[in-house]
């Protein structure tokens, strides 16, 4: 299913204008739709389809690495079977959300957003937009801006410079730009990662490759989950899908969040029980003091997780195998490695990571004076300091992403009712506290997180600046806490987004 609404039939002048068509953008349109219908949006996309990520990535085996009935959105039940689910049942359901809250002509594709300066004298954004193969950009105007544009690049992924890698006579591809015709029946495929994108790539590719290589310089930790819920399933059978909805995704957060705090207060008690779940899910002469264990606590990085242990299986089944060792060069038929050893390839696949990219690589500026991200810090990890009338969602590291998106979004829309209210423009962070130190937004070892965390929006140490990787503080802080905060400066002026209702008059 492909949306291609007339652009005619979308302002050019909004209340809030969306940056991005993936599963934030497409969860901030549908809040707005149900929480305030009286709000003009828009929703500007640069790729020609919805979706982002899970639009974007074609390679073998994308699937969801968190549990679909809290990665899908709290207003809409997650209804497959699957609770592990393959990218383009993910795209199914996003393409859903969009046709039940109407959302297809609010949306204007191929319109890659490439600067945005706001006017404090207008109390408006002003966002230039660029179509492919044009050099004339596109004028928008909006009052607020809501970046949805995830974390990472999605031009090009990380790729290291490999040494003779022009003499390999083979195919070398990245999982981001996956080519359509690509054939590796039969064929020998290594593998270079060992991170999520790897483990779900080597399972997938080995059900038909000759044979499939897993080369890492060093192990992740592996976790293995069902792909089918038989709770989850149980539940909507016995209560139906609604009521189920709810129940399963406090269970799924409760677990998910009891794994993670087990692993950050006994590191050494869970470093043992992972292996040993992998250990469990191997021939006995397998190496897993080598191969699957790691030198770093459990959650120092994200825990790569495999649906029914299925890269176990294709290790057992003597589908694929793991090589540990670093890359001394590439040669005409394959990979020499430091060790002496040569990996024979036909196919190699760099799962080498992604490169990370604030907010859509969009310059942005106040007022004339230009505003790098790296500059501000964020305000409840959902607003920039300095920066009026924005608001971005960067979901969780430890849960699923769409979590945190649901939150902003509704303290978005509890915002924009007390502005109604009181009849505010403008609104924006002032962090002038001294004794708040600036530290980075992610606390992740991870090597993608180390390479471009520096360009990202600090975090603070205390008060609101703080970035929680924790949903239920966050639930405090953004459901149930109050809008107004003694850091936001609210101005007056302006028309109003839309007729205050009645509740909040009152």
């Amino acid at each position: 299913m492909t949306y291609t609404p007339p652009s005619q039939t979308t302002p050019s002048d909004v209340d809030v204008l969306i940056v991005g068509a993936g599963i934030s953008g497409i969860g901030m349109a549908s809040h707005l739709r149900a929480h305030r219908p009286g709000t003009s949006f828009a929703i500007l996309e640069g790729r020609d389809s919805l979706g982002g990520t899970w639009d974007l990535f074609r390679y073998p085996g994308i699937r969801s690495d968190s549990d679909m009935p809290t990665f899908g959105f709290g207003f809409k039940p997650w209804a497959h079977r699957k609770s592990i689910a393959d990218g383009h049942l993910i795209l199914d359901y996003l393409r859903q959300t969009v046709t039940d809250h109407g959302l297809a002509p609010h949306m204007r594709f191929g319109h890659r957003v490439v600067s945005a300066e706001f006017s404090s004298a207008k109390g408006r954004w002003t966002v230039m937009a660029q179509q492919p193969g044009s050099r004339k950009k596109v004028r928008f105007t909006a009052r607020f801006l809501f970046l949805g544009t995830g974390m990472y690049d999605h031009d090009a992924g990380f790729t290291p410079r490999f040494a003779g890698v022009e003499d390999f006579a083979g195919t070398v591809i990245h999982p981001q730009h996956w080519p359509e015709d690509l054939d590796y029946t039969g064929k020998r495929v290594v593998v270079i990662g060992s991170g999520a994108t790897a483990v779900t790539l080597v399972p997938s590719m080995a059900r038909t490759a000759g044979h499939v290589t897993m080369l890492q310089r060093s192990p992740s930790y592996v976790f293995s989950v069902p792909a089918h819920d038989a709770v989850a399933h149980a539940l909507r059978r016995l209560l139906g899908r609604e009521r189920a909805h709810r129940i399963i995704r406090r269970k799924n957060i409760m677990v998910t969040r009891g794994v993670y705090k087990a692993c950050r207060r006994m590191p050494k008690l869970m470093r043992r029980l992972l292996i040993a779940n992998v250990r469990r899910q191997l021939p006995r002469h397998f190496d897993v003091g080598t191969h699957f264990t790691p030198y770093y606590a459990p959650w120092d990085q994200r825990l790569c997780v495999v649906p029914d242990g299925d890269l176990f299986k294709a290790i057992s089944a003597g589908r694929a195998s793991v090589v540990t060792d670093h890359i001394d060069r590439f040669t005409g038929t394959g990979i020499r490695l430091t060790s002496g050893q040569e990996l024979t390839a036909d196919v190699v696949v760099t799962a080498t990571g992604l490169t990370m990219s604030p907010f859509g690589k969009i310059r942005l500026s106040v007022d004339g004076r230009e505003t790098r991200p790296s500059d501000t810090v964020a305000y409840k990890a959902m607003m920039l300091s300095g920066v009026p009338n924005l608001v971005f969602a960067l979901g969780y590291t430890n849960l699923s992403w769409t979590l945190k998106v649901d939150l902003v979004c509704e303290h978005f829309c509890r915002l924009l009712d007390h502005m109604d209210a009181h009849g505010y423009g403008t609104v924006e962070a002032v962090l002038d506290d001294p004794a708040v130190e600036r530290v980075p937004y992610l606390d992740l070892s991870s090597n993608y997180v180390l390479r471009g965390i520096g360009q990202f929006p600090r975090a603070g140490t205390s008060g609101p600046w703080t970035v929680e990787m924790a949903y239920e503080k966050d639930v405090e802080r953004l459901r149930k806490g109050p809008v107004e905060d003694s850091v936001l400066r609210f101005t007056a002026g302006g028309p109003v987004l839309s007729e205050p209702r009645p509740e909040v008059a009152r």
